[in-house]
């Protein structure tokens, strides 16, 4: 087996694509292994921990921690070494995901689970320390993580493996990378989406179409919660028709035995409605991940626009320069300016100053030709990579979507099933009494 630097850099440098064929991995979506990383290690957000300590302001806080495991993913064959197993806060995570966000605008970055409970319903509670909460909350973590590393550009990258690796050091590695220094104010950012003029229209769509999936889901969602809130009341009150039969039946000689039997099958189907919504969030888990997509797809929209917005000013300051040129060599001036007016008061500049600053107009020039068709570079990469992603999105989105709605339409006819099964249980208790 190689050593430990080979096979580290065997995994991080890798940039040959796997075959289409994949495995599937079930946490509370598909992920596909499609990835050197996956295919050499198992991710696993193993446990959480509730834990105590002071803040960056000096005051006591209570908050989770979370155990990431790694192990090779065929023991026979060996692996990368699996270092530490870290501990991590979910702003340490954020953070991670943030880093991803600057480094790889181009990427649809996958959300990160919500971090307080959003669209519940009364009997859940929304504390984010509450442990069905922070149950589900570390599923989610683990599916983030698995879905980083089944990306063919951000499982290679050496931070994030840092953080599956490493207790110590790593927030002190990511911030060396000075990603904060390259990502864009939302001052900045807002400002490019309002003052772009000739906006790609895909992208236009694009954002458009991330907006109406963000309503369609949000809405989804909302009636969800309504829904379960009423099955919820509904399921309860199946137990006071098990109350009820179980007190008629003491007072009644021939007909204890039957009613008696009927309340315990309502009994049952009440107890029931626990379960099953218990399912029903994972479901919703599922949504409210591509609930949270809708936010990256955005934001690979206001890069482009920032991208797009920086081309457009380089051009009007090619632009610019082109005419000063042009006013420099003919003596002719098209517009109001300081340097014409000062022409006028002053006298005309000598031939050997306007050979001067028309030489150092024309290198200022050459310059903005070259930024210009950098952008025009830049602009051109970045679509043809986003695109690529975009698909790779909606690919994804059409599929596990599509598999999570069938499961909970099976579900739900479960559900409805086994409560005919229970209207005819106690339909046979009644006919027996």
């Amino acid at each position: 087996m190689a050593d430990s630097d080979s096979e580290e850099a065997a995994v991080l440098d890798n940039t040959d694509l796997t075959s289409p064929e994949s495995e599937n991995n079930m946490i509370n979506t598909m992920v596909e292994r499609e990835t050197a990383l996956l295919k050499k290690i198992d991710i696993n957000v193993a446990e959480s921990e509730k834990r105590s300590g002071k803040n960056t302001v000096n005051m006591q806080e209570t908050y989770t921690v979370y155990l990431i495991e790694i192990r090779p993913a065929n023991a026979a064959e060996g692996g990368l070494p699996v270092g530490d197993s870290p501990w991590r806060r979910y702003s340490e995570f954020e953070l991670l995901r943030t880093y991803l966000l600057v480094t790889y605008p181009f990427v649809v970055i996958p959300p990160l689970p919500e971090k307080r409970a959003e669209f519940v319903w009364h009997k859940l509670s929304a504390d984010n320390l509450d442990p069905d909460f922070v149950e589900r909350r570390r599923l989610g973590l683990e599916n983030f993580l698995i879905r980083v590393a089944s990306h063919s550009v951000l499982s290679k990258d050496k931070i994030f493996y840092q953080f599956l690796t490493e207790e110590k050091g790593w927030r002190e590695a990511v911030l060396e990378t000075g990603f904060q220094d390259k990502a864009d104010s939302r001052l900045k950012s807002l400002s490019a989406t309002l003052r772009v003029k000739n906006p790609d229209k895909s992208f236009t769509d694009l954002k458009q179409y991330s907006d109406e999936l963000n309503s369609a889901i949000s809405h989804l969602l909302r009636v969800r919660a309504k829904v379960a809130d009423r099955m919820y009341g509904v399921y309860k009150v199946h137990g006071n028709y098990g109350r009820i039969f179980s007190e008629w039946s003491a007072i009644e000689k021939e007909m204890g035995d039957g009613l008696q039997s009927a309340g315990h099958h309502m009994d049952t189907h009440s107890a029931s409605v626990d379960d099953i919504l218990e399912e029903e969030e994972h479901y919703a888990d599922q949504l409210k991940e591509y609930l949270f997509y809708t936010d990256a797809l955005r934001s690979v929209c206001r890069k482009h626009e920032l991208i797009q917005y920086e081309l457009e000013m380089a051009v009007l300051d090619l632009a610019s320069k082109k005419q000063q040129r042009e006013e420099l060599t003919t003596g002719a001036v098209r517009v109001f300016s300081l340097k014409g007016m000062s022409s006028k008061l002053f006298g005309q500049e000598s031939p050997e100053q306007r050979e001067s600053r028309l030489a150092a107009l024309q290198q200022s020039i050459q310059a903005s030709e070259d930024a210009v068709l950098d952008k025009n570079q830049e602009c051109r990469e970045f679509m043809r990579m986003s695109w690529v992603e975009v698909k790779r999105f909606k690919e994804q989105k059409d599929r596990e979507l599509r598999e999570a709605l069938i499961s909970y339409a099976i579900m739900q006819i479960s559900m409805c099933k086994k409560g005919i099964q229970v209207w005819s249980n106690a339909k046979e208790c009644f006919n027996k009494m």
